[in-house]
């Protein structure tokens, strides 16, 4: 029996304009609440908490990298081109 692929209904939102902007800015919050989370791990001066901090930040802002890549495609398609 075929498996039912459950990433549909997001993959289809995530190719809309509404759903990369939707993406982009629940990527940007997680961002500033990752950044919140490793300043006060610098202010109590724990080394542990603010490499997990870090760690922990480093997939948001490659998330947020490859939805605003996406969004510049979509700009470039929708661009005339001039010759």
């Amino acid at each position: 029996m075929a498996k039912k692929n459950r990433s549909a209904p997001a993959k289809g939102l995530r190719a809309s304009k509404a759903g990369l902007a939707l993406s982009l800015g629940s990527s940007a919050l997680a961002v500033l609440r990752a950044s919140k989370q490793v300043r006060r791990a610098r202010s109590s001066h724990d080394k542990l908490n603010t490499a997990d901090a870090v760690a922990g930040m480093l997939p948001l802002i490659t998330s947020a990298a490859l939805v605003l890549r996406q969004l510049r495609g979509r700009k470039r398609e929708n661009e005339p081109e001039t010759a």
